[in-house]
């Protein structure tokens, strides 16, 4: 292994196309990234650094020190699966945080990869269009037994059949440890090595397509995990030394080789693992309100501009209830992001379900069939309104004004099952009619609708918080437990902080495991009907009107006592919603247009004839 004569003074461009169709690679600023001929460049921001090596084959090779902190060197003969590091000037030896794959743990040396390696057999798939996204989020390490991106792609064509569009995976960068949700990841370029190489999540990615699948990818950009991130020992400039988020030190993006690490994981995503977009992951905590254009807006912009033959989608989660993200131009299209995940609609939808009021669902229980109507009708429940159990400051920005596929709806998520003391589905929470009344009504709505994994066969299976640190870091985790069950329903009666399950066993995480043999058995595959009916009426009727349905599209009819009435004008036409979840007949506004569907029986005729609602009844009509 040779120093290559190359020139090193250069830094790589931000995105570049393979040489022929089937094959993707992106060219990052960070790291090791292969060149032609063998030879292999690396680049490491060390600021903190008066000397850096490269260690690999054995050897330590000086890196030399450009401008601005940045140390390179360009190596020929590097084959892949090349185990190497990088050492400091103390003798500390460190991992590549852009590292394409690590070699075993977060504290080994990372692998050079060859992205060259894959060819995809899908190469002139372009995305499917955001208005007809069905979103279904997966967690890979449970959505099988086996908990690999092999054994997952397997499953897909189950999902392509029922009426999925789209399929969203929680974060798969590389985490501590052999099982996690994803959000401590750590190695952000890295996919986990027990879910597979990265060659096996572009084998996901190139399936799902093969079957007419968008794939979403959630991302972490607001903090690092806890456990394996070594940037602080030669960058201690990435991050903002006086403030910090709940997981960890508050990131500067305020510095170029920071807004490129992140804007230019997004672009490697979506480059070399040809991903249809992003789902990024608690942006409130994405602080860059001095840079001149924010991390958010300017990844956006780069996104848009790097794919303009593809349909790229990016969403968002966030708190705070704003727009300026979501708008859209005079054609209705994203400017920016193409939705936000709507936890308005899931918090009045769960109360509802089950009654709870502890913790943020406090915010919802009063007027509820107000907050459920305005949620369905223009977007958020909050729209600079104080909460009730808030700190007295407005929540919230006016959303009429926004489309409904600027809001993704859900009834569960994973946060919202997995952050619960005992991990409790809804399914164990509420009876059988309630689900299915907020499952239509999910699946119906003009909103863009997402599905949990089991959910569409009535997964009874609970889902838990689980990871794999130890240590104090193990012993944060389970106090963690128990701070966290009180902001989600609190606990079970009978039911102590000392009943939770323990989040650092491995016996945890099986237990969040589907049980596919649910789907088969008769209630599952009574569910899967079920959903499989209303996807199917979602996809004939309601799909091909959400391009037209514009601003301020929703209109209450009502909202009280357990009846909401709402019309949403989707171009020239009009979907009606009739839905009471009282236990008595009740009148309700007459609907003018064909009754696309009702539930349960006899709920079509009353409508109809007597101008009333069954009791626990839905009905959607189109005129």
């Amino acid at each position: 292994m040779q120093t290559s004569p190359l020139s090193t003074a250069s830094a790589p461009s931000s995105s570049s196309h393979a040489h022929d169709s089937q094959r993707h690679r992106f060219h990052k600023s960070w790291g090791a990234d292969l060149l032609d001929h063998g030879a292999c460049r690396f680049r490491l921001w060390a600021p903190g650094q008066q000397a850096l090596a490269l260690r690999i084959g054995g050897r330590d090779h000086p890196m030399n020190k450009t401008q601005d902190g940045w140390f390179e060197i360009v190596l020929s003969d590097v084959e892949p699966c090349s185990a190497y590091s990088f050492v400091l000037d103390d003798g500390m030896v460190v991992p590549d945080p852009a590292a394409r794959a690590q070699a075993a743990d977060q504290h080994g040396p990372s692998s050079v990869v060859d992205p060259h390696a894959y060819r995809w057999h899908s190469s002139d798939w372009v995305g499917r269009p955001w208005h007809e996204t069905v979103l279904y989020e997966l967690h890979i390490g449970t959505f099988t037994p086996q908990g690999t991106f092999a054994a997952a792609a397997e499953r897909l064509s189950d999902l392509a059949q029922l009426g999925i569009t789209t399929i969203e995976i929680m974060p798969v960068g590389h985490f501590p440890g052999d099982r996690n949700w994803g959000y401590d990841g750590v190695y952000l370029y890295a996919p986990h090595r027990d879910y597979g190489t990265p060659d096996d999540l572009k084998a996901f990615v190139d399936t799902a397509h093969r079957l007419g699948l968008n794939v979403i990818l959630d991302v972490v950009y607001n903090h690092f995990g806890p456990d394996g991130n070594y940037i602080s020992a030669y960058a201690p400039e990435f991050f903002v030394q006086d403030r910090a988020t709940p997981w960890g030190a508050s990131i500067d993006y305020r510095q170029a080789p920071v807004r490129e690490f992140f804007i230019q994981n997004a672009l490697y995503w979506l480059e070399e693992f040809r991903l249809d977009g992003l789902r990024l992951d608690a942006i409130d905590h994405i602080v860059d309100d001095e840079s001149d254009v924010h991390l958010l807006v300017e990844l956006a912009r780069r996104v848009r501009a790097a794919f303009p033959d593809r349909r790229i989608h990016l969403t968002t989660e966030d708190v705070r209830n704003i727009t300026a993200l979501h708008e859209r131009d005079g054609e209705g299209r994203a400017l920016l992001y193409d939705g936000e995940w709507n936890d308005d609609f899931h918090h009045v939808a769960h109360v509802i379900a089950t009654g709870e009021d502890r913790g943020y669902y406090a915010n919802y229980v009063e007027g509820i069939w107000r907050k459920l109507a305005r949620s369905l009708a223009e977007g958020y429940v909050y729209q600079g309104e104080t909460q009730p159990s808030g700190d007295g400051k407005p929540v919230g920005e006016r959303s009429a004004h926004l489309p409904p596929v600027a809001f993704v709806n859900f009834i569960q998520n994973h946060d919202q099952i997995g952050n619960r003391a005992f991990g409790e589905r809804l399914t164990a929470l509420t009876d059988t009619a309630t689900v299915e009344l907020l499952t239509a009504l999910l699946l119906l709505s003009p909103q863009i609708p997402l599905l949990y994994m089991g959910e569409e066969y009535g997964e009874t299976a609970p889902f838990y918080f689980f990871s794999d640190l130890d240590g104090k870091l193990g012993e944060s985790v389970r106090n963690g437990r128990h701070e966290e069950a009180e902001r989600f329903g609190g606990f079970a009666d009978g039911k102590t902080a000392d009943d939770i399950p323990d989040p650092l066993s491995v016996e945890t995480r099986h237990q969040s495991t589907l049980d596919w043999d649910r789907r088969e058995r008769m209630d599952g595959r009574a569910r899967l009907d079920f959903v499989r009916e209303l996807l199917a009426l979602r996809r004939r009727h309601v799909i091909p009107l959400l391009p037209r349905a514009g601003a301020y599209s929703g209109q209450v009819l009502a909202a009280d006592d357990g009846l909401v009435a709402i019309d949403w004008m989707l171009g020239e036409k009009r979907l009606e919603l009739r839905l009471n979840f009282s236990q008595d007949r009740r009148p309700i506004p007459a609907v003018r247009g064909d009754i696309l569907f009702s539930w349960p029986l006899r709920t079509h005729e009353s409508l109809r004839k007597e101008g009333e609602l069954l009791p626990s009844s839905i009905a959607f009509a189109l005129g």
